[in-house]
């Protein structure tokens, strides 16, 4: 007995189509699954009042770059990985060089650079020697003698009397500190993650609505 086996070229064609239309519906999910999470995350940084500014550094992308394909992926991340990453697992912060952290208080001001001033540059800009006062019951201190402006920063006092001349705290002393967690980004990331096979779904029988 003999068999013969013929294969419907419209068969052919409609299992290609197929295919076809399951590399459109995986990339567009992972398309939009990835574009949600960057999305959420954006939303979770400037909710916790971290700005803007850092918040656009989460970025996405999927792969393949270009065309489709049924191993499509999508690739979330933060160009400032570091900061983000400490606001995400809340670390506890020590000093690399065993001694003390210099926390600025408001007399310290800002630094020319942006963020925390350091005890150098502070000594460099106001002209001006921090002392070291020890505290047995809290924490110590880096304190200036000088006069305070009219923004509370500590200056070089002008007075020949000495008027208006203080000792001002300038930076708090700690051996570590710990910083609070205020981002979950696991979170939103399981949340997209089980949002995949809807999306899938969702792409590919939009894609059947429209042949």
């Amino acid at each position: 007995m003999k068999l013969k086996l013929d294969i419907d070229p419209d068969i052919v064609a409609i299992m290609a189509a197929e295919v076809a239309a399951g590399e459109r519906a995986v990339t567009a999910a992972m398309r939009e699954a990835g574009t949600g999470l960057k999305a959420a995350w954006r939303l979770q940084v400037t909710g916790a009042g971290l700005g803007t500014r850092l918040a656009n550094t989460i970025r996405s992308q999927t792969f393949p770059k270009s065309g489709e394909s049924l191993d499509a992926a999508a690739l979330v991340w933060s160009q400032a990985p570091v900061i983000v990453g400490a606001h995400d697992t809340g670390p506890l912060i020590r000093s690399k060089d065993g001694f003390w952290l210099a926390i600025p208080l408001p007399a310290a001001g800002k630094s020319l650079r942006g963020g925390r001033i350091t005890p150098g540059e502070w000594e460099r800009r106001r002209g001006l020697r921090l002392r070291f006062v020890y505290r047995r019951t809290g924490p110590s201190l880096l304190v200036a003698e000088g006069r305070l402006n009219t923004k509370g920063q500590a200056v070089v006092s002008r007075s020949k009397t000495g008027r208006g001349k203080v000792t001002a705290p300038i930076f708090l002393l700690v051996p570590q500190v710990k910083l609070p967690k205020r981002l979950d980004l696991a979170r939103d990331a399981d949340r997209a993650l089980d949002r995949v096979p809807e999306l899938i779904v969702a792409n590919w029988v939009e894609d059947l609505a429209n042949r």
